[in-house]
């Protein structure tokens, strides 16, 4: 089952170019501090900026790391059915345990276009599908009729829900009547949205603190509401520094004070300010995780 706290996971670059071993000590690190599962090549993951050939790679290193003792839910998203297919293949023939995909951004489908997207995906492949809906960034949302047309497909199994609406969840289950899976897009409203009939968060902040960020839904998911808003708490203020400025480098930044890999992201995302960077740090040595 697809629960709990699954990492938005970073892909790690040295001097331009994947660090594969970070990458694989990455994967290690993960399964040692207990979170519950890993998404690799996702939007945290600079999935729009990685060659063709480095997205394969890093889905089959990832999976080979795991080795199956958490799952992996590769990012196989595209606004072009046709490659979305491909990298679906390619995470299949790798082993992975589910594939993420976000709605067609740039290309402004209507919701019955949405639909043939995904079906066209889904028939074209074997592989469980989790659905992707950031409308902040995609400029489309899968809205909760077309959500619930979607989940009628055997093998579209839930949404990773980046709407900032945390009423979805609510207004979903009225329509989805099958076993389906609710996972946040966003580390600030996971408990709330956990409330609502979600299972987990697909998390940027689990690349620093994945301790702490898998408790907080061990503790949701255990019906410990007030245990969970009090550690919450503790975690708003790097739920927030990750966000500063535009994403990962703030993942990043924190992960290199962890020893875990370089700072580096790719163009167009930049290096943090002075400021940020002072920021991030004292969060986390609040949290002593420095």
């Amino acid at each position: 089952m697809i629960h709990g706290s699954i990492v938005a996971l970073i892909t790690p670059f040295r001097d331009g170019r994947l660090d594969e071993e970070a990458l694989c000590k990455m994967v290690e690190w993960h399964i040692e501090q207990g979170t519950h599962g890993i998404v690799p090549v996702g939007t945290t993951g600079e999935s729009p900026t990685l060659s063709h050939d480095e997205h394969c790679r890093v889905i089959e290193l990832v999976v080979k790391q795991a080795a199956g003792r958490v799952p992996v839910i590769a990012g196989a998203g595209s606004n072009n059915p046709v490659e979305a297919i491909e990298y679906t293949r390619v995470a299949e023939r790798a082993g992975a345990d589910a594939t993420l995909h976000v709605a067609g951004y740039y290309n402004r489908p209507n919701q019955d276009g949405l639909y043939h997207h995904f079906k066209m995906v889904h028939d074209e492949t074997n592989i469980p599908i989790i659905l992707y809906n950031i409308p902040p960034r995609a400029i489309v949302d899968i809205q909760p009729a077309t959500m619930a047309r979607l989940a009628e497909l055997p093998r579209i199994i839930g949404v990773k829900d980046a709407t900032g609406d945390l009423s979805r969840p609510w207004s979903e289950r009225q329509l989805i009547k099958k076993s389906f899976t609710w996972l946040s897009g966003e580390d600030a409203t996971a408990v709330v949205y956990n409330l609502g009939g979600g299972s987990g968060c697909i998390s940027v902040t689990a690349n620093v603190a994945p301790k702490l960020v898998a408790e907080v839904q061990n503790l949701t998911l255990a019906g410990k509401w007030e245990e969970a808003r009090a550690l919450q708490d503790r975690l708003i203020p790097l739920h927030q520094a990750m966000f500063a400025e535009p994403s990962p480098a703030g993942a990043k930044y924190a992960a290199s004070l962890l020893g875990l890999c370089t700072e580096q992201c790719r163009i167009p995302v930049m290096p943090l300010s002075d400021a940020t960077k002072q920021r991030i740090r004292g969060v986390m040595e609040q949290l002593q995780l420095i």
